[in-house]
C-alpha cells in the first residue's frame, strides 16, 4: 500500500473507534443511571426494614419481654455504603460498555499502527498524531489499572474525555503525513514523547478520581443531595488514596520526561535548558504535581485541597498540549498546523 492509502485507512479506523467509543460511553452512562436506581431502591428497603424493627421493639417493650435484634445483612436490601465500591456483579450495561471499550481500543490501536506505517516512523510527531496515540494510551492505561483495582465507575469519564480529545484532535489538528524536522530525527522522539504520553494518561485518570472524591466528600458531609449512584462508589478517603497512587506513577514518568527532554535538547540545540515556552510549562506541571505529592505526604493535605491540586495539575497538562502548542511559538512548535 502507498502512504496515502495507509493514511486513509488510519483515518477510517479513527472514526470507527470514535463510533464504538460513543456506544461505550452511552452504556457507561446508562450503568450509572441504573446504579442510581438500585441505590434508591436499596435505601427504601433499608428504611422499611428499620421501620419494621422499630415497630417490633415497641410492641415487645409494651409486652414486657426482651427482644434481641440482628443487624440486617447487605443481601437483605441494606443500602450500599459509600465505601463499598462498585457492585460485585456487573450489570448488562456495564458488560456492554467494557466490551465496546475493548473493541474500540483494538480499532484505535490499529489506526495508530496504520498512521505509523504511513509515516514510516512513530506516530506522535505532531498534534494530531499526539492526540491519536495519547487517547489510545489513556484507554490502555485505564484497562491495565482495571486489572488491579476496580475502576468501572470511572468508565463514563474515561470514555467522555477520550471522545472529546480524539474528536478535537481529528477535526481541528489533522495534517497529512509529512517528513520529520531535523530536530525530531532522533531516538529520543520515541523515548521522550512516549513517556510524556504515558504520564499524561495516569494524570488523566488521577484527575477523574479526584473529581469523584470532591463529589463524594460533599455527599458524606450531607452538603449535596441526589446523585444516588455515588452510593455505589468507594468512599472519599479511598478515592483520594487511589488518585494519589496513580498520580504518583504519572509524576515519576513526568520526571523522566523532563530529564530526557533536557538531554535531547542538549543534543539537538547544544543546551540543556533554554526557557522555551514548552520547557517552562513542562516544568510548571512538574512543580504542581511535586507540590501535590509533597503536601499530601508531609503536610497532611487531605480532602478538597489535595483533590484540587490534582485537578489543577491535569488542567495545566491540557493547557500545555493545546494552548501552548497552538498559540506560543518556540523551538518546540511542532504542532504541524
Amino acid at each position: 500500500m502507498v502512504t496515502a492509502d495507509l493514511a486513509y485507512y488510519s483515518l477510517v479506523a479513527v472514526y470507527s473507534a470514535m463510533a464504538i467509543y460513543t456506544i461505550s460511553f452511552v452504556a457507561f452512562a446508562l450503568d450509572l443511571a441504573k446504579r442510581s436506581g438500585d441505590a434508591q431502591q436499596a435505601a427504601a428497603r433499608a428504611a422499611k426494614a428499620e421501620a419494621v424493627s422499630t415497630a417490633s421493639v415497641s410492641r415487645s417493650a409494651s409486652g414486657g419481654s426482651t427482644v434481641v435484634l440482628d443487624r440486617p445483612s447487605g443481601g437483605s436490601g441494606a443500602p450500599v455504603a459509600s465505601g463499598a465500591g462498585s457492585p460485585a456483579k456487573a450489570s448488562s450495561f456495564e458488560r456492554v460498555a467494557i466490551a465496546m471499550m475493548l473493541l474500540g481500543f483494538v480499532v484505535h490501536v490499529a489506526s495508530v499502527v496504520l498512521r505509523g506505517l504511513a509515516a514510516g516512523r512513530v506516530p506522535w510527531a505532531n498534534m494530531f498524531e499526539f492526540s491519536l496515540t495519547g487517547t489510545a494510551i489513556i484507554v490502555g492505561v485505564y484497562l491495565a489499572v482495571q486489572l488491579v483495582v476496580n475502576l468501572r465507575f470511572l468508565g463514563a469519564y474515561v470514555m467522555g474525555l477520550n471522545l472529546v480529545l480524539l474528536a478535537i484532535g481529528t477535526v481541528n489538528y489533522y495534517v497529512a503525513v509529512s517528513p520529520l524536522p531535523p530536530a525530531l530525527q532522533s531516538a529520543w522522539l520515541v523515548i521522550h514523547v512516549f513517556v510524556a504520553i504515558l504520564g499524561t494518561a495516569f494524570f488523566a485518570i488521577a484527575a477523574g478520581l479526584s473529581a469523584a472524591q470532591l463529589v463524594q466528600t460533599k455527599r458524606e458531609q450531607s452538603k449535596l443531595a441526589g446523585l444516588r449512584f455515588m452510593d455505589t462508589l468507594p468512599g472519599a478517603e479511598r478515592l483520594e488514596d487511589l488518585a494519589y497512587r496513580i498520580a504518583l506513577v504519572g509524576f515519576v514518568l513526568w520526571t523522566f520526561t523532563l530529564i530526557a527532554g533536557a538531554i535531547w535538547a542538549e543534543r539537538a540545540w547544544g543546551r540543556y535548558w533554554g526557557w522555551d515556552t514548552k520547557e517552562v510549562w513542562t516544568f510548571i506541571i512538574w512543580v504542581l504535581y511535586a507540590g501535590y505529592i509533597h503536601a499530601r505526604a508531609t503536610r497532611g493535605w487531605r480532602g478538597a485541597r489535595s483533590s484540587w491540586l490534582s485537578i489543577i495539575g491535569f488542567a495545566a497538562v491540557m493547557f500545555n498540549f493545546s494552548v501552548v502548542n497552538v498559540f506560543f511559538k518556540g523551538l518546540h512548535a511542532y504542532s504541524g498546523l
